[in-house]
């Protein structure tokens, strides 16, 4: 993922060719020598041409999206996100390995819970999907460091380097994350097939280039430790770098990152230098794209997601996605256009100092897996590469010369591919010259065919192409038997059903298009209220007019043409049972097929009740089943089955926060007057490796002391000398960081931050006459640690920027010295407590620290209060309540806490904590994020459930949150597996605890 201008994307892949459950190449293979296949020498399973990979000696295409398991804590939900991946005819998931919280104590390496990686591996393989690890170790993601450990920062020589100390850091990480790897690897019986060294070490800081010793010797610790599956890279950008790997690719993030103008597109945004780079570098490899724009992250202050959704939406999916296969970009491969944040992601901790909780992306997928508009779009893209061969073995013929080309409108390009193998079909992929414009252009396509030139439409009239819009028009493509000369509306999917070509064709509504067969039938409309005009054309050649509105069935001979516009284009779903294929019309969601003794068992998810056309052999659908209830079924015209299904949407009681009984504390006694900071860490590190050279007489970077996240707690001892007027201190959190500064147990001011700031430097007067002359005082300062800064340009170090104290003094006395420094934040710190629910999970709050956050402390002595009452004064409330959940199972009821903007006291923060489990910070005045996904197996949807939260007041007014709430935000009958709780560890007394 790229940062900055750079900032990044996470999404995808690369579009490698292998198989999974269902072979994508259906209608002929391509001849291969066998002297032009290629493999890395260690095994013969995965291999690859200049064209495709192969599996298993077959040629197949990868088309996928990106998972991180680290953002998704539930495991029984895994199988719910890779059926919806495998859904849209994609095959392939990469997903990044957090070094920084699998080993967040050098030395120490753990699996427990969440972090389990076994459960991720087993739910791709049953789910038909193959994966793309990427370890490392370095991923960016924007995660907390890019993915380093926090101990990382105070670890002396440069990282992303050859240097020997970064070595020695990471050889225990790939030892032990590369076993686990290597033990599911496909040659092995998993479903890994490739391995990704490092990510987008594409950049260095001067005076550093690109170092290929540190290259070779990451790619050998991987193989060293049993990795067999070919190794790959994705350069930043298409440039070259690290091609030692078996098969370099690269990323592309067309669209850029800007949510607050989501539906600005620049003129030149599609990419065009893709392919000469693929040919100046690695000729003889696949043309790979490993990452493609999926989505876009949002920042502390942004837009929120939903926009960011529009930016990357089905617009784009066509606009950009569909371009990018026009060969500009690669010709072989697709890259991972579904961004699953999974798309699907769950920010249990602090990540990326720039971003907020939520990792939702706009991805296809949302955090809280519901489908988005794009998700169909996307899987109009993924079920017609599953059935187009042809498109791995072509190539671009007229790159560097498209505009006007074939249409004779300088306002369009259009790029010609050839299948080069087969030399027959050829994709025709037309889009706006200018991508930023919202116009339609009106245009003839004049294309070569199998019986000569052909301008189309040939019966009349003109094609349109919309603005942000791409199509793909065909020739001399083959769907079993049917011989498709060619075609202006395109290919959703096809199949050859009890000796029938169904084939399914699709275009924007009301648009003109034309499609020409070999056949000597005359065409009838057997359904639906369309006409189609119809003119013969040489050799056997028949050209049928329509438009593209609604649903209209034609049939000629054993060819069957469903005509369709999008909306209805995205209600069919192409499914596999064992070897028999079958297309569905309807439903939210279909998983699954299966045929057992003349029954059709339908598997998905329905939000509404639904009507179903099935596409079916007839010995295998004497009986239709749909999450084993039968359905009543009839028989059309055209021997089609239609059904419909009632859907059970129960409803359920969802617990009104506010009526609830919540306790309160205070969970800031550090302010206190006879409080003992005896227990914290002593602050008296005289030196650092830090490239930020300390300025202050010992060092108060928080990561030195074994403290790498969440809220950071200083305690400053000094005598007076009585002539102090103010403490300046700068402090360093990250962007959108806070601080609060306390004189004894007056409160004296506060940073409440903003995005512009990772640090800030503020001046706090001391309350007039206070302090006298060997008096003694201490000064307490509470801030956010808001994650660590990336390391995308190799070789600075970023990384290690510091969170803590840059400077401070007296104002009015410059003899005033500190005694004594101490220093807290998670309880344990690297020692961290709880290993359930990992490294990040908890701050230094007095709470986090005593586990007030878990379910099962007893809060009877507490007094009554409500986070909607909040406190009175500038410190930290710390609020508790539980309640009862009763959800039916066959159902996916998405559950969020939500809070409400406040204007009227807008500086506070709040941390949410669901059965001791971190998902959520709240920034009133900075925002954007006001909702929080809960994903079921946090919430225990059949039980009782502990909400907790965290209250911090910058003002001196204090605070309170304005609303909270629980909410649904989709109502599903699902058939998604049972959903396993994690493991919530209940209170214990934690020894230490201060």
């Amino acid at each position: 993922m790229r940062y900055l201008a750079t900032l990044y994307s996470l999404l995808c892949l690369a579009t490698l060719a292998f198989g999974s459950g269902r072979s994508i190449i259906r209608s002929r293979q391509a001849t291969v020598s066998l002297d032009s296949i290629q493999s890395n020498g260690l095994q013969n399973i995965v291999t690859w041409d200049k064209y495709s990979f192969f599996i298993n000696g077959k040629r197949l295409m990868l088309f996928g999206g990106e998972v991180h398991p680290y953002r998704l804590p539930v495991a029984s939900l895994y199988l719910d996100v890779f059926q919806k991946i495998k859904s849209t005819g994609m095959n392939v998931v990469s997903f990044y390995v957090f070094w920084g919280i699998l080993e967040p104590k050098r030395g120490e390496i753990s699996f427990e819970g969440f972090r389990n990686l076994q459960p991720f591996f087993d739910a791709a393989k049953k789910a038909g999907i193959y994966l793309v690890a990427r370890p490392g170790p370095y991923i960016n993601a924007e995660t907390t460091a890019g993915g380093f450990p926090g101990w990382g920062s105070y670890t002396a020589g440069l990282w992303r380097t050859s240097n020997q100390s970064y070595f020695d850091a990471y050889t225990g990480y790939i030892k032990t994350v590369g076993q686990k790897i290597a033990d599911n690897q496909i040659t092995k019986g998993g479903p890994v097939i490739l391995v990704q060294s490092e990510n987008e070490y594409s950049s260095w800081k001067s005076p550093y280039a690109e170092d290929k010793q540190y290259e070779q010797r990451l790619k050998q610790a991987f193989i060293d430790v049993g990795i067999t599956v070919p190794i790959t890279t994705n350069d930043a950008h298409p440039n070259g770098h690290y091609t030692s790997v078996d098969v370099w690719g690269y990323d592309s993030y067309p669209n850029n990152f800007d949510c607050s103008h989501p539906t600005t597109w620049s003129a030149a945004a599609v990419p065009e230098n893709f392919w000469s780079a693929h040919l100046q570098y690695t000729p003889n490899i696949p043309n790979a794209v490993y990452e493609f724009q999926g989505g876009a992250f949002d920042g502390w202050g942004g837009s929120g997601y939903e926009t960011c959704a529009i930016l990357t939406g089905s617009d784009f999916e066509r606009g950009m996605g569909l371009s990018i296969i026009s060969g500009w970009s690669f010709s072989d491969m697709i890259l991972s256009l579904l961004q699953e944040r999974n798309c699907h992601v769950y920010d249990l901790f602090e990540s990326l100092h720039g971003v907020y909780t939520s990792y939702d992306y706009g991805s296809a997928i949302t955090e809280d897996r519901r489908l988005r508009d794009k998700y169909y779009e996307l899987k109009l893209i993924g079920q017609f590469l599953a059935v187009s061969p042809a498109y791995l073995t072509m190539r671009p013929q007229n790159i560097g010369s498209s505009q006007g080309k074939f249409t004779g409108n300088q306002a369009l390009k259009t790029t010609q591919l050839l299948d080069v193998v087969g030399n027959q079909t050829a994709f025709y992929v037309v889009r706006q010259t200018d991508a930023s414009l919202n116009s339609a252009q009106k245009y003839t396509l004049t294309v070569s065919t199998s019986i000569g030139n052909v301008i189309i439409p040939s019966i009349g009239g003109s094609l349109t192409l919309n603005g942000k819009d791409s199509k793909i028009h065909l020739v001399d493509y083959l769907a079993g038997t049917t011989a498709l000369v060619y075609s202006s509306a395109e290919i959703s999917t096809w199949e050859t059903i009890d000796g029938k070509d169904v084939i399914l064709l699709y275009g924007g509504t009301g648009e003109l298009h034309e499609t020409a067969i070999k056949t000597s039938s005359t065409p009838t409309v057997v359904s639906g209220s369309g006409t189609i005009k119809t003119k013969s054309l040489s050799g056997g050649v028949l050209a049928i007019q329509y438009i593209t509105s609604g649903q209209t069935v034609v049939q000629l001979g054993n060819t069957v043409l469903y005509l369709l516009d999008r909306a209805n284009a995205y209600q069919f779903w192409s499914l596999q049972a064992d070897t028999t294929s079958i297309i569905v019309k309807g439903g939210y969601l279909l998983r699954s097929a299966k045929v057992e003794g003349g029954t059709l068992a339908l598997t998905g998810d329905l939000n509404s009740t639904t009507s179903f056309e099935i596409i079916a052999p007839s010995a295998a659908s004497q009986k239709v089943t749909f999450n084993g209830v039968n359905l009543e079924i009839s028989k059309t015209a055209y021997g089609t089955l239609t059904a419909k299904k009632s859907v059970t949407l129960p409803d359920v009681k969802i617990p009104d926060l506010t009526t609830l009984t919540w306790k309160k504390a205070d969970s800031l006694p550090e302010i206190s007057t006879n409080y003992s900071d005896a227990a914290w860490t002593t602050v008296n590190r005289t030196s650092s490796i830090n490239p930020t050279a300390p300025t202050t007489p010992v060092v108060l970077y928080a990561g030195e002391y074994g403290y790498h996240t969440g809220n950071i707690l200083w305690r400053a001892h000094f005598t007076a000398t009585g002539s102090e007027t103010a403490f300046k201190v700068k402090v360093s959190g990250g962007a959108a960081f806070a601080h609060s500064v306390w004189l004894d147990s007056t409160f004296l001011g506060s940073w409440e931050g903003d995005v512009l700031h990772a640090n800030y430097e503020g001046t706090y007067s001391f309350p007039a006459g206070r302090l006298t002359q060997g008096s003694a005082h201490v000064i307490t300062i509470l801030q956010d640690h808001m994650g660590y800064e990336e390391d995308g340009q190799s070789a600075s170090d970023k990384f290690k920027s510091p969170r803590g104290i840059l400077s401070y003094s007296f104002e009015g006395s410059s003899g005033t010295k500190i005694d004594s420094w101490k220093v807290t934040g998670n309880l344990g710190g690297e020692n961290y407590i709880d290993k359930t629910r990992g490294p990040l999970n908890e701050g230094g709050l007095y709470a986090e620290r005593q586990g007030w956050h878990l379910p099962g402390f007893d809060d009877a002595s507490w007094v009554a209060g409500k986070p909607t009452e909040g406190l009175a004064s500038a410190g930290v409330a710390f609020f508790r309540t539980s309640f009862d959940l009763n959800v039916p199972v066959g159902v996916d009821y998405p559950i969020s806490i939500a809070a409400t903007n406040s204007t009227t006291n807008p500086y506070y923060r709040a941390q949410f904590y669901v059965n001791g489990y971190q998902f959520g910070k709240y920034i009133n005045s900075i925002g954007p994020q006001k909702v929080f996904p809960v994903p079921q197996g946090i919430l225990n949807y059949q039980g009782t459930n502990t909400l907790a939260i965290s209250l911090w007041a910058a003002k001196a007014t204090g605070a309170r949150l304005d609303t909270l709430k629980l909410q649904l935000t989709a109502k599903i009958e699902s058939a998604m597996q049972s959903i396993i709780l994690q493991p919530a560890p209940a209170w214990s007394q934690r020894k230490g605890a201060y």
